[in-house]
């Protein structure tokens, strides 16, 4: 099923051109995966530049393998964190790899490329006359309006007006040109797309927007470069004659992260692909909704790109959990109680990696080990999509709201939300709770977001993901990259 269908010549040319302008050489997705294919001229030049910074090159950093340096970094074999069985409390073996050396602090700024490239490369989008639409929750807004920043395209971020307020003050730091903030919070996905078709009844063809949420460049991009750099920690650093890579757990979200598990399954087989999402809106854990703190992913619905059909569990994870381990790993009085706990400082030092998901995405890694009854030899993985970073007001109002933190605080939060944790709210999926969860799709998709029924049969066939997760549909971006960067001369000419 291929993405691109068409070639735009006459758009392609304006972006060609718009590009050349602006000093933008394009990395190709195989670079992205294995940065040892960077041109070292390009690798040379990053060493004078910030990760975060508004420059062009640094399109060259969406990569899990960043050098873990907020300036000058190289490239290396990624960034994890191994949770240890005293912060834990099962044998299994939790790897979380981090998010935060992406450029913005988290993994969506390489969601967004995926999105966003093919299209320019094939003259389906306009960066001279159209404005980029990034509907999102919170991060991919983000790194859809750094990606547009570094291309020089104009971006208009929609995200909820009760997400965290470094998000905000970023989106304006950064120079977007829209920000629109919707109705809600984390769960008010719908208000978002409500605004986007509104933008397109009043703008029409000076829009393009991205919609995370049914754009399988999203996918595709998690599919071959989360996917990829998990394989990659396991056979070097974890993979022994018994050790199994047990899980893959990763909250919903938009369901491009959870796309990892696709690929690992094509590896081990026998790998349980877990969906994370808040208890206080269940909707994959009992089709049921509500409002939540878990910020990053979004819900009440069913992403048009997830592949229900390969999620063996669900995982409903209390907020409260979430937040008040967001102190324990964070404030001075948690850390000191962990520490004599066993935990080692070396770990303690990389737990702010940890963002309010990511924790919640450990959680589900505990229920998921307690739940199989996984032993030392299990390996589980789970992305740490940002960090600490972007959320320092909730730390704030955490303490505002429960008082200053202190041992006895702590005490009580590693028994409870560490040592105590179960497998409630843990669901293990038949292939009918699966069908099931496929065709709630319908209500969202076709009766409101403009799908057919027959889009949605075909999307649970298992050779719809086949093909569109074929290694030709990235070999034929990296051609089109390749061929615009020719035209613009700026490689060559380094």
């Amino acid at each position: 099923m291929k993405i691109i269908k068409s070639i735009q010549r006459d758009v392609l040319k304006k972006g060609i051109q718009r590009a050349k302008e602006r000093g933008v050489i394009l990395p190709k997705f195989s670079e992205q995966k294995d940065p040892s294919r960077v041109p070292a001229r390009i690798v040379e030049k990053l060493k004078t530049i910030g990760l975060w910074d508004v420059n062009p090159l640094n399109l060259f950093r969406i990569t899990w393998k960043n050098e873990a340096k907020v300036k000058g970094g190289g490239f290396g074999g990624g960034n994890w964190v191994e949770f240890p069985p005293a912060l834990t409390g099962v044998p299994a073996r939790i790897v979380g790899i981090s998010g935060k050396w992406f450029p913005t602090g988290a993994h969506k700024v390489g969601a967004a490329y995926g999105c966003l490239v093919p299209r320019l490369v094939s003259g389906n989008f306009d960066p001279t006359a159209q404005k980029a639409v990034w509907p999102s929750t919170g991060n991919y807004c983000r790194g859809g309006a750094y990606d547009c920043a570094l291309l020089g395209c104009p971006a208009v971020a929609i995200l909820p007006a009760g997400m965290s307020r470094e998000r905000f003050e970023w989106l304006k730091q950064i120079g977007t040109d829209e920000i629109i903030a919707t109705p809600g919070t984390e769960s008010n996905v719908k208000e978002i797309y409500d605004k986007c078709w509104e933008l397109r009844r009043e703008r029409g063809g000076k829009i393009v927007i991205f919609n995370q949420f049914e754009e399988f460049g999203n996918s595709i991009w998690h599919y071959n470069m989360t996917g990829g750099i998990i394989e990659e920690i396991y056979r070097k650093h974890y993979m022994t004659d018994r050790s199994r890579l047990a899980g893959y757990v990763s909250a919903t979200g938009s369901a491009g992260t959870i796309a990892a598990g696709d690929y690992l399954r094509t590896k081990y087989p026998a790998i349980r692909i877990v969906a994370v999402e808040a208890l206080q809106c269940p909707t994959l854990y009992q089709f049921g909704f509500g409002a939540h703190r878990i910020e990053g992913i979004g819900d009440k619905h069913i992403p048009w790109i997830h592949n229900v059909r390969n999620t063996d569990a669900v995982a409903a994870i209390d907020d409260e959990q979430v937040m008040q381990l967001l102190r324990l790993f964070n404030e001075e009085a948690g850390r000191k109680y962990l520490e004599q706990q066993g935990v080692r400082r070396e770990v303690l030092d990389l737990l702010p990696w940890a963002g309010i998901s990511s924790i919640c995405n450990l959680v589900a890694c505990i229920k998921t080990a307690k739940y199989f009854d996984m032993n030392e030899h299990d390996v589980i993985f789970t992305p740490l999509t940002d960090s600490m970073e972007l959320y320092a007001s909730r730390q704030k109002e955490m303490e505002e709201q429960h008082g200053k933190y202190d041992t006895l605080k702590a005490s009580a939060h590693y028994a409870r939300y560490l040592q105590d944790t179960g497998i409630d709210y843990y669901r293990e999926l038949t292939y009918y709770d699966r069908k099931a969860l496929h065709q709630f799709k319908y209500f969202t998709w076709v009766e409101q977001q403009g799908k057919d029924s027959e889009d949605l049969r075909r999307i649970w066939d298992e050779d719809f993901w086949t093909e569109m997760f074929s290694p030709a549909q990235v070999a034929e971006w990296d051609r089109l990259i390749e061929e615009f960067n020719n035209a613009t001369g700026l490689l060559k000419a380094l």
